[in-house]
């Protein structure tokens, strides 16, 4: 096989395993992932591989979210939780879980949308919709959407940085970088407003 169709061949499957389960275990930069083969796609001058990139990272984020989802139903069922529900609690801060369970009760499922392009903010929201005993297919109409916007907007990244430079590896890193940068503002924000209100 040439060598583009075997790079297609192991790539846009290893793509959605990746950030699915980077859905399930969210210590994996998805965001990264979808930019930077974005970035590939739009270098290969391929028609459809910049959208093969969009169509398998919402998919696999909708899948990995499904599957977390179900996963944290089963320990909000069962009497003594789940190490899933345990894992999701730990990563929700308390703060942020109030505020996500009144923006739930404000504007439903479409807080998912939101949510899903928010660094961290998935997690509060999934967790509140667990303890509001959402079903599982009004959980998935919300998602659905929250999904195609991430992977559009993480997309729109890849081709950015594909765009401004004719060496991908250039690109690449230019997605990466922004992505890390995304993810991480909001979280050195947060740390530094504090002490921002302590020197007034």
């Amino acid at each position: 096989m040439p060598p583009e169709t075997t790079q297609q061949a192991v790539g846009y499957p290893a793509l959605f395993v990746l950030v699915a389960l980077g859905a399930l275990v969210p210590v994996i930069p998805t965001g990264a992932l979808v930019s930077s083969a974005a970035v590939v796609a739009f270098h290969h001058q391929s028609p459809y591989g910049v959208l093969l990139v969009f169509a398998v990272s919402a998919l696999a984020a909708f899948t990995g979210d499904l599957a977390l989802y179900w996963l944290g139903q089963r320990g909000v069922r069962s009497r003594g939780g789940s190490r899933w529900l345990e894992a999701l609690r730990d990563r929700a801060a308390p703060e942020r879980l109030e505020q996500a369970q009144t923006k739930l009760d404000e504007h439903g499922v479409m807080v998912l949308v939101l949510s899903r392009l928010v660094p961290a903010g998935r997690i509060p929201v999934m967790l509140a919709c667990l303890l509001a005993e959402l079903p599982l297919r009004r959980f998935a109409r919300g998602d659905g959407p929250a999904c195609l916007a991430w992977a559009a907007t993480y997309g729109l990244i890849g081709i950015l940085g594909g765009s401004l430079f004719s060496e991908p590896w250039k690109g690449v890193a230019l997605a990466v970088g922004l992505t890390l940068l995304i993810s991480t503002a909001p979280a050195a924000w947060r740390r530094l407003r504090p002490g921002t209100r302590d020197s007034r």
